[in-house]
């Protein structure tokens, strides 16, 4: 169906109501040591994704966050009932709704990832009804972006550590990251095996999920540069620590980058980071951060500021998303969210020289479901296919 057809579903010109929106939840064991994986702060055992679909004049947009099966109540009680009906090709409209309905419920956190997930999906309706790839119908700059392999959990041995980061050079990935900052004192023999493995021309970069104190980060944020050569430590504190994050900005080794903005949630958390002057690289992701249109906000602003923004997670969507990002700096092409995504779609993409490239021959993101892959981990919802439960093409 073209964009012609998609209007004469909706009745009026120009028009095409949402029929229908349904909510679905998934969760996935970890693979690593012992079932888990560490980072400086939190040791978890399982990812959970949230997966929401928008139907409208006989095409399905998907949109995904990663987070709490909570945030699947969330959509399924105060946000799907308030799409039914609304018009499928005004996206942001939709959002600046959404984002009202959400107040007295809590806009960051789970209120924001709900948002973000629904809003991913009416994009990507959107730009099936005109059947044009997402990046087609987003403010593109870029036809790529390029990425980063991350994992690197403390909780890896060594030899999986080198293996994995290694891996990722073979790939052609030019830049490894590694967590760090869970035990400091065991750092230095892991950031020395991951430098032998990639060799001295791959790009380290840490992320300590803001475990260490002000001080503390300092004297780390000077030894991973010096003797290791590592250009980007991540959350060295607490992203909500503007003041610790500045001081490290002034005080560390000049071509060390601090970053953070993963946590961010809605435009004024942003803004605080850039304000503040916390961060030498912002961060942002599309699937908490209210979405793409979310995203294109954060975008400008980052801009205006004359700052690069770095994509959080979520590959199959930021590929899409973060083309539109005129200071696009990488995105994070993280162990999880890659098991994750090649489990659920079909026409996940791959690294090709160390970008990920939107895939254009497809209509929205590209992404179709493999319900039948994706059903022994269902955590919420029914699959589509079910007795009483309402099916439809997302061709």
């Amino acid at each position: 169906m073209g964009a012609a057809e998609a209007a004469a579903a909706g009745g009026a010109p120009g028009e095409c109501r949402i029929d229908a929106v349904d909510v679905h939840a998934f969760e996935l064991p970890t693979d690593g040591p012992g079932g888990t994986e560490q980072d400086g702060t939190l040791e978890w055992d399982s990812t959970t994704m949230v997966l929401v679909r928008v139907h409208a004049g006989g095409r399905t947009g998907i949109g995904y966050t990663y987070g709490d099966v909570s945030a699947a109540a969330f959509l399924s009680g105060k946000l799907a009932p308030l799409l039914t009906g609304r018009d499928a090709f005004s996206p942001p409209a939709l959002w600046e709704l959404m984002g009202r309905q959400i107040r007295n419920a809590g806009r960051p956190g789970v209120g924001a990832m709900a948002v973000s997930a629904a809003d991913i999906a009416l994009w990507d309706l959107k730009a099936r009804l005109l059947d044009l790839p997402l990046v087609h119908v987003l403010p593109a700059y870029h036809d790529r972006v390029p990425v980063y392999g991350s994992g690197g959990f403390t909780n890896y041995p060594l030899d999986r550590l080198a293996d994995q980061l290694s891996g990722w050079v073979e790939q052609g990935i030019g830049r490894v990251k590694l967590k760090t900052s869970r035990d400091p004192e065991s750092d230095p023999r892991r950031l020395t095996a991951v430098r032998k493995a990639v060799g001295a021309d791959t790009e380290i970069f840490t992320d300590a999920n803001g475990a260490l104190g002000r001080k503390e980060a300092l004297y780390w944020a000077h030894r991973f540069h010096d003797e290791w050569d590592v250009r980007w430590f991540e959350e060295p504190v607490s992203s909500a620590d503007l003041e610790g994050l500045r001081m490290l900005r002034a005080n560390g080794p000049a071509r060390l980058e601090i970053a953070a903005g993963e946590y961010a949630y809605t435009t004024r958390d942003f803004v605080n980071l850039v304000d503040g002057r916390a961060v030498d690289c912002l961060q942002a992701d599309v699937t908490r951060c209210g979405g793409i249109t979310g995203l294109l906000e954060v975008a400008g602003l980052a801009a205006a500021r004359h700052l690069d923004l770095s994509a959080h997670c979520a590959p199959a969507v930021s590929a899409h998303a973060f083309c539109a990002v005129r200071r696009l700096r990488h995105l994070e092409y993280f162990h999880d969210h890659v098991r994750f995504e090649q489990l659920m779609f079909e026409g996940t993409p791959s690294p090709d020289g160390g970008a990920l490239r939107p895939d254009t021959g497809r209509p929205g993101l590209g992404l179709e479901v493999k319900w039948a892959d994706a059903e022994p981990h269902r955590v919420y919802g029914r699959r589509p296919d079910a007795p009483g439960t309402r099916a439809a093409s997302t061709d």
